[in-house]
């Protein structure tokens, strides 16, 4: 497994974070949700435990009151996927303290054009996307780990050659927590558009310049006391959206979304 893409995360906000001091730290079933003093807060999907006990977290009251750098290294923790859930909430909320990049909210299924000749490799089972892209009659690979979903979906082996082929790529931001994203990036050939979407998905193009990622389609908490609540009750997207803002940056060029090339996972319902 490479990190990469984390320690690069972790390059670009270490020397930005200033005395930022974690004030909050849920680890929902669902997501995981970190506030910082002063109000901003980040979030990211909860990976399934492997815990071989009842204690899932061993850091676990242990959080509140430290560095927010100290808890963002969790995002490079080379065995815990919930080790780094927690590093990258925490990057999603010092993101959010830092001056906001110009944004889009447009449709991702819009904003990418598709027509009946493209190929489209989605990674992640993102519902309300699928049916707008099946409606368009263009090809859709879909590649899921999730056995809930597995009906006419790809494994990832399967799935290597819809990555190397497509026009279009769609990645979880998942990818970061479960440190297949750097692995991912690896196997895509040459699309026109490759879109790192969900909640979970710092909105930071200098993370991912020089990469073969066009846009980061994120969120940013709203409403941190509402959404600290659901996560801590075991909701997700569909329960949070309406305290979240969904925007989308571009990589390429000047890190600014243009009104074409705008994104949104608005509609989503799962990473």
């Amino acid at each position: 497994m490479t990190l990469r893409t984390q320690n690069r995360l972790l390059e670009y906000l270490k020397p930005r974070a200033g005395g930022a001091v974690v004030s909050d730290v849920r680890m929902g079933v669902g997501y995981t949700a970190v506030r910082l003093e002063g109000g901003h807060a980040g979030l990211a999907w909860t990976p399934p435990s492997d815990a071989s006990s009842c204690t899932h977290f061993p850091h676990a009251g242990t959080l509140t009151g430290r560095s927010a750098v100290e808890v963002l290294e969790f995002l490079a923790h080379e065995t815990s996927c919930l080790a780094r859930a927690v590093g990258l909430a925490t990057a999603n909320a010092l993101l959010d303290v830092l001056p906001h990049p110009p944004v889009s909210r447009e449709e991702i299924v819009s904003f990418l054009h598709l027509e009946p000749a493209d190929r489209v490799a989605m990674v992640g089972y993102f519902a309300p996307v699928i049916a707008r892209i099946r409606a368009l009659g263009c090809r859709l690979d879909v590649i899921e780990l999730n056995p809930h979903h597995a009906a006419g979906t790809l494994s990832p082996e399967q799935g290597r050659e819809a990555l190397a082929d497509c026009t279009v790529a769609i990645l979880t931001g998942t990818s970061i927590i479960n440190g297949t994203c750097d692995e991912l990036l690896a196997c895509l050939g040459s699309p026109r558009a490759a879109v790192l979407l969900g909640p979970s998905s710092p909105l930071c193009a200098e993370v991912f310049s020089g990469t073969k990622i066009t846009h980061v389609a994120g969120s940013r908490v709203r409403d941190a006391d509402a959404v600290l609540r659901v996560v801590s009750e075991g909701g997700g997207t569909l329960l949070m959206k309406k305290y979240l803002d969904f925007e989308t940056v571009s990589v390429t060029g000047t890190g600014c979304c243009t009104d074409r090339h705008g994104l949104s996972p608005q509609r989503q319902e799962r990473e």
